[in-house]
């Protein structure tokens, strides 16, 4: 006899996201892009000719449950793999099993969950395996596979990216989790339809988070003969707090300082602030996001403000002595001034133009005129020779050349005309026509 629950059965111990995972790709909501009616994907699936692949995306978007109807679908032998629980040997006795199916002509599909945990030892050995055809390797994987999957590896696998689920799916799983068997059909729970998109917006794409949620809150409603209401004060409580999607050493890691980056250079300040908050909100080290303005100051505002790097640098010191959760308001100080700072990358070009000669031309001589003369042999080498003071002319300025010969007529600072660049602008200009003038 089977043990009653509040649900009716022990099924229910089973958690929703599970109970509800389709078997078909009729019940699959989402990624429309992939396997709507015509798409690549899912006529791969319906004609069983599927081939070694990577799904990549963020969590509870459907990877797994890609990755269940294809071995409901397909016509081999599917084998389950986790890249958390398994090593060298696991794979290894995997492949040898797959090896001997091979040699009966049957094909085996493996499912690696995870992929991206394996090192490259164990990548390395599939791909012998993949190459003769004894495996279908499919990889479910929230990293970026072009930085965490051994490239010889990927080289063999078709990636599939799949999308964050939109609101409107996430509402249509959880009206279906109310009235399906399988979830809470027949027990008459009461959630108004703004529960429900609350739900939604929640779980921020993720299908798995959206039934999870729903559950807890079912789980946590007011219990009467007439069934079970989510309340406000119940629902509340289970959407206190979102984690939101942040690996400080993924890939969403340099999304987010590239959004933050791109938004000051565009001088969008709300955008430059909604994304530092998102980096603190995952957990980032505000040091670092300091670090990260006071390059930002140099690289894109430059001599075109040059009190931008002071404003920079203090907020790293205050980030230093306050900490969490204080000093996110020096951090938004910071920003906003960078974001609406008059802006010039004229250093950075300067600065990446020399490196270039410095890397690709010959190390040239300091000019004698400019070398140190500290010893008498060097002076009798006519270290110094030639050299003038530019404190001893009214102009503060000389003729003499500092560039090596071959580089005299190189021209690495181009100042523009933004902000206080103008005056550099100006007062280059006026150096440069002294310096023609040699008469």
């Amino acid at each position: 006899m089977e043990q009653m629950t509040l649900f009716g059965n022990n099924r229910a111990m089973t958690p929703l996201a599970s109970r509800l995972r389709p078997d078909s790709l009729d019940g699959f909501v989402g990624q429309e892009h992939l396997i709507g009616r015509g798409k690549i994907l899912r006529q791969l699936i319906e004609k069983d000719q599927i081939s070694s692949m990577i799904f990549w995306g963020p969590p509870g978007v459907g990877k797994t449950t890609l990755a269940s109807i294809i071995a409901a679908t397909t016509k081999s032998e599917f084998i389950n793999f986790s890249a958390v629980t398994s090593g060298i040997k696991e794979i290894k006795e995997v492949m040898n099993r797959a090896e001997m199916s091979r040699r009966v002509g049957m094909r085996t599909v493996l499912f690696v969950d995870e992929i991206h945990r394996f090192n490259k030892a164990q990548q390395d050995a599939f791909l012998p395996y993949v190459e003769k055809g004894s495996i279908i390797l499919i990889g479910a994987t929230t990293e970026n596979p072009s930085f965490e999957i051994n490239a010889a590896l990927l080289s063999r696998c078709r990636v599939f990216v799949l999308k964050a689920l939109e609101e409107d799916d996430l509402v249509m799983l959880l009206e279906n989790a109310l009235k399906n068997p399988a979830g809470f059909g027949g027990q008459n729970v009461v959630i108004s339809p703004e529960h429900l998109r609350a739900i939604a917006a929640f779980a921020n794409g993720d299908a798995r988070t959206a039934l999870n949620t729903l559950e807890t809150a079912v789980l946590n409603g007011e219990v009467s003969a007439k069934g079970i209401t989510v309340t406000e004060e119940g629902l509340e409580q289970c959407v206190s707090r979102r984690s939101l999607l942040y690996d400080k050493t993924g890939e969403e890691h340099y999304n987010l300082i590239s959004a933050l980056h791109k938004s000051m250079r565009n001088s969008d300040p709300d955008a430059a602030i909604y994304w530092t908050m998102r980096m603190l909100d995952g957990g980032e080290d505000p040091l670092y996001i300091a670090r990260r303005l006071i390059r930002f100051a140099s690289e894109d505002v430059g001599m075109a403000d040059s009190r931008a790097l002071q404003i920079a640098v203090a907020a790293y010191q205050a980030c230093h002595f306050l900490g969490m959760p204080e000093c996110d308001v020096h951090l938004t100080h910071a920003v906003v001034y960078l974001s609406m700072a008059p802006k010039s990358n004229a250093l950075y070009t300067a600065c990446e133009a020399a490196k270039k000669d410095v890397r690709t031309r010959r190390a040239e001589p300091v000019p004698m005129q400019i070398r140190n003369a500290v010893t008498g042999l060097m002076r009798e080498q006519g270290y110094g020779e030639g050299y003038e003071y530019a404190h001893d002319t009214e102009e503060k300025l000389t003729h003499m050349q500092c560039m090596p010969e071959s580089l005299k007529d190189r021209t690495y600072y181009h100042p523009t005309e933004d902000g206080e660049e103008r005056k550099t602008a100006w007062r280059l200009d006026e150096i440069k026509k002294f310096r023609d003038n040699r008469s």
